[in-house]
């Protein structure tokens, strides 16, 4: 080879390291701007912006418009959880005033001397009116939950002082029905939010007083490595298996129990509220032989993060 053809292979070789250097760098710019991009849209600061379209690939105009609609759905969720937000204050505030004034003049109805089948109708009406106030409370409780308007807070802390609180609502009622309400002592911690983990559990013992005619309505906790649970053992009618995978269900009533009151909504608010702290409930039961409700709540920060 003479010295023309060393200079043509040294050309070629510096052209094509060159090239490469050169395909190198655009590719490591537009891997740069990909993250960049990623990166804004996770933090939700994401701009799609003008730019050459041919320094970027097909790839990188497709991501910046998928980006670009994501940005606006997400906008267009946290505008409609604010109007769902105001909906359902708009809803409380108005059906608030109403409700109580039905209450109290059914209440003064009652007092009444009333004669024939009035002082019958007045009872209805008291018992009517006391179940729109417990259902107008329940959906809008429900709303804000499913819709992320009530944020649970849940916290390191002992469950007896929950427990005891929840009993004590319970026990004029169970009281009045002959029935024997126990609780047992215990010294077990949990991670979870008092108030709204209260109101599940008074939905449990408000049901098992409920159903159960004779017998005993047992609250005891059993702790294990990674939840504490929370039992409500009562010996009540017990519930068929085929319908025990329903009665989580919202608004679901079994026929056998159509005659009590109540609209079934309880249990849904129940299993909603332990899933928003990390937690789960389950039934076990048996026809004729009482049922047992199990409340799960984390035991270590690990398991709900918020902790």
């Amino acid at each position: 080879m003479n010295e023309w053809g060393f200079v043509f292979c040294g050309v070629c070789l510096a052209g094509a390291l060159g090239f490469g250097l050169w395909q190198r760098r655009k590719s490591r710019k537009l891997l740069e701007r990909l993250d960049r991009m990623l990166t804004e849209a996770m933090d939700g600061d994401f701009h799609e912006t003008d730019f050459d379209e041919t320094l970027l690939s097909a790839l990188e105009t497709r991501l910046c418009h998928y980006l670009s609609a994501s940005a606006v759905s997400a906008k267009n969720l946290s505008e409609e959880k604010a109007r769902i937000k105001a909906l359902i204050s708009d809803i409380s505030h108005q059906t608030k005033t109403p409700v109580a004034n039905l209450m109290l003049y059914s209440e003064l109805l009652q007092e009444e001397t009333l004669c024939g089948p009035a002082a019958e109708y007045a009872a209805t009406l008291h018992a009517q009116a006391e179940k729109l106030r417990f259902l107008i409370d329940s959906l809008v409780k429900l709303s804000r939950l499913e819709n992320g308007v009530i944020a649970l807070h849940p916290k390191k802390g002992p469950v007896w002082p929950m427990l005891q609180s929840a009993v004590r609502q319970f026990e004029p009622k169970a009281r009045q029905k002959g029935l024997a309400l126990q609780l047992e002592e215990t010294a077990a911690a949990a991670c979870f939010d008092e108030k709204w983990t209260g109101e599940a559990l008074c939905n449990l013992l408000d049901n098992a007083i409920k159903y159960t005619q004779t017998g005993t309505v047992q609250v005891r906790v059993v702790p294990y490595e990674m939840f504490v649970c929370i039992q409500v053992i009562d010996t009540g009618p017990g519930i068929p298996e085929e319908n025990q995978a329903k009665i989580f269900s919202r608004f679901y009533r079994a026929e056998e129990n159509a005659g009590q009151e109540g609209v079934g909504i309880g249990l849904y608010l129940a299993r909603e509220i332990l899933k928003s702290e990390g937690g789960y409930i389950k039934v076990r039961s048996q026809t004729g032989k009482g049922s047992e409700f199990s409340l799960f709540l984390p035991m270590q920060d690990e398991i709900f993060q918020s902790c």
